[in-house]
């Protein structure tokens, strides 16, 4: 029989900072990836002041600046007389050293985490290891079942499971965690075009007839992502793909140079846009954090941001009791308390942003409802610095701060 302290299923961003905190602090963890690397294309490579100021107080501000990375410290979007480009977020407004957002490969980020880890003598990272299901006795997690790419099964025991698997995670498949959903509005198109020097920097908006893109600095390409209504992903490829990048040059007239940078529908993925959380994050002996219990929008970009913060707060309350050997319902009902007004405070913002913004866009209405209104918060947006500094600041940080525990920093 194996047994761990801590077993975390699935090395993402919060599964892997959760292992690094932990270990750090001396409590016995072990990561399962069910993946043989960390490579996937069109993750979220938005590492966000937070997160920057996390990687600081661990030591690792140095290794981390080391990265190919390219930083982002303003929000256009396009508003003005003309739907010429606006700034309503100037992160590089913000107080520093971390005023602004870097725009890093999340597979290097996860390698620098998994690197670091691995020094602490009480961490363990078991790549192509896939949980299948949850051990339990007496209403109780008490670990996991896995499978490895080669066909191995076997059992770990652990005080506590910590799903970190996101949107598919195996947690979500307990009714007893009552998965609430949200209606989206859009699916999203994701792709690369390349970058000019003479183009805008930052992220940067557009918005066409029924057509809204985001387009992310990434130096020599931008990432872009193409909204379009849910569900119609298979008409509106059989439309053509020169038909599409017509309605891309029309959303973004700058990039119309560039369209036919695109081959085929090969180069262009779909993400099925999500908006959920669980309404109870535990059961006895097990805790969801990030992803696993709360699928965010892509609108803000802060997903990634929410889950190592989740991460966090759960490293914070867990430390102790893990020394100790006995993590009761005490505590992680204390972390579900601790993130979930953060968490419903961002998905209450990104379903204003469905409601009121894209949705309407994508129907061929006016934003808001009214382009006097629409008009209105322009006006405000590029009168006051101070008003672009709001939204610049919940980019940045979210609307809660969460610190390690003191026996994880260096």
């Amino acid at each position: 029989m194996e047994r761990t302290t801590c077993c975390v299923v699935g090395g993402g961003p919060a599964g892997m900072v959760l292992g690094l905190l932990l270990a750090r602090a001396g409590v016995a963890v072990t990561v399962l990836e069910k993946h043989g690397d960390f490579l996937r294309d069109f993750r979220g490579d938005t590492v966000h002041p937070s997160t920057l100021s996390l990687l600081d107080d661990l030591g690792l501000a140095e290794q981390f600046a080391g990265l190919p990375q390219r930083r982002v410290t303003r929000v256009q979007l396009p508003l003005g007389p003309g739907r010429s480009l606006v700034t309503v977020g100037d992160i590089g407004a913000l107080r520093g050293p971390y005023n602004y957002i870097a725009m890093v490969p999340q597979w290097d980020l996860l390698d620098l985490l998994a690197e670091e880890a691995r020094r602490e003598p009480s961490f363990s990272l078991r790549m192509n290891t896939e949980a299948t299901s949850f051990l339990r006795e007496r209403g109780r997690v008490t670990g996991v079942r896995y499978r490895t790419s080669d066909g191995v099964e076997g059992e770990l025991r652990a005080t506590i499971t910590v799903a970190c698997d996101g949107r598919g995670s195996l947690a979500r498949a307990m009714p007893e965690l009552r998965l609430e959903s949200f209606s989206c509005p859009m699916d999203a198109w994701w792709f690369r075009l390349p970058r000019s020097e003479g183009d805008p920097q930052g992220l940067v908006g557009g918005v066409g007839d029924r057509f809204f893109t985001a387009m992310i600095d990434r130096g020599d390409y931008w990432q872009c992502a193409a909204l379009i209504p849910k569900g119609t992903d298979a008409r509106r490829r059989s439309a053509g793909l020169e038909a599409f990048m017509g309605e891309f040059a029309a959303a973004a007239p700058w990039m119309a140079d560039r369209t036919d940078a695109l081959k085929s529908w090969d180069d262009v993925k779909l993400l099925d846009v999500r908006l959920d959380r669980l309404r109870r994050w535990h059961r006895p002996g097990l805790l969801c954090i990030g992803d696993a219990a709360h699928a965010m929008s892509p609108v803000f970009g802060i997903g990634i941001n929410l889950a190592v913060e989740d991460a966090v707060a759960a490293a914070r309350h867990l430390v102790e009791p893990l020394r100790e050997g006995i993590v009761g319902l005490r505590e992680v009902r204390g972390i579900q308390r601790r993130r979930w007004p953060t968490t419903a405070a961002t998905q209450g913002l990104q379903r204003f942003a469905h409601a009121r913004v894209i949705e309407p866009l994508l129907a061929g209405r006016p934003a808001f409802g009214d382009p006097k209104l629409a008009q209105r918060a322009t006006e405000l947006v590029t009168a006051s610095p101070w008003v672009r500094r709001v939204p610049a600041y919940f980019l940045a940080y979210g609307a809660l701060r969460e610190r390690p525990p003191a026996a994880s920093v260096r």
